[in-house]
């Protein structure tokens, strides 16, 4: 009797997360994490085994508006609407999956991104309603100085400044295509985009800049601490709440398959 050989389908989900009730994407121990949610609802409806592969960490605290993640199952149904409906009621609040659809075996959530961009928010004005989604400076800060430093980041591609202390990155070479700041009202948002970003670089860089804006530092010294590739020159870290993933491109197929709902955000923490 011939044994039934299963061939797993691959799929893409794409999701968004608030990063208030979890610490951040990667599985860890003793912690409640996106990737686990994710993987317990997934194997639960599906009835096997499911492991998800997501496009990168993000850290604790810190918000995706568009996530991007892959998954292998034997049920070649999942991509049905329905399904992504019955996952959103078995997940928390913190979690919404916007779409599940099939793509080639070997297509992957995190190798074949071409490019990650973040948005990190200010509130310009003490406000009681967004306090956990946009940090309040301590002091007026100089977006002219801060945008001058941040050209320099499109300059450079070893950022070990602004990386964790301890990270296991085997190089810390980025392609930075877009950083800069926009004030619009009451609130400010720093764009930036990359092929890959460090752990915590974003984060890292945004406290650097904002020593520029506070008149800590110029831009020719924010650009000497990039030369350095030394973490102890660069400041303090941001905090992780302002900070939101918003992007992940991919090539044109599937691109086409992702709805970029999130790529005009200015300010829509939802």
């Amino acid at each position: 009797m011939e044994t039934k050989v299963s061939i797993q389908q691959r799929y893409f989900i794409q999701l968004a997360y608030n990063g208030e009730f979890f610490h951040g994407w990667q599985i860890q121990p003793n912690a409640i994490t996106v990737q686990e949610e994710l993987q317990k609802a997934l194997t639960t409806i599906s009835r096997e085994k499911i492991e998800v592969t997501g496009a990168g960490r993000t850290d604790t605290s810190v918000h995706a508006s568009l996530y991007v993640a892959h998954f292998d199952a034997d049920n070649d149904r999942l991509d049905n609407p329905n399904f992504a409906y019955k996952l959103n009621k078995f997940l928390g609040k913190g979690i919404s999956v916007q779409k599940i659809f099939k793509v080639d075996h070997d297509d992957h959530a995190r190798f074949d991104a071409t490019h990650r961009t973040y948005k990190y928010f200010l509130s310009l004005e003490k406000d009681p309603f967004m306090f956990r989604y946009a940090f309040k400076p301590f002091k007026k800060v100089d977006f002219t100085y801060m945008n001058e430093a941040a050209s320099f980041l499109l300059k450079h591609h070893d950022f070990e400044s602004f990386e964790r202390s301890g990270a296991d990155n085997k190089t810390s070479v980025c392609d930075v295509s877009h950083a800069y700041w926009e004030v619009n009202g009451n609130f400010a948002v720093f764009t930036i985009t990359a092929d890959r970003f460090l752990r915590n670089m974003v984060r890292a860089i945004v406290g650097t800049l904002l020593d520029v804006g506070y008149g800590k530092l110029s831009p020719k010294q924010f650009n000497s601490i990039i030369e350095k590739r030394d973490r102890k020159y660069a400041g303090a870290s941001a905090p992780g709440e302002a900070l939101f993933l918003v992007d992940i491109g991919y090539r044109e197929e599937i691109e086409e398959l992702l709805e970029y709902q999130s790529q005009g955000l200015y300010f829509n923490p939802r």
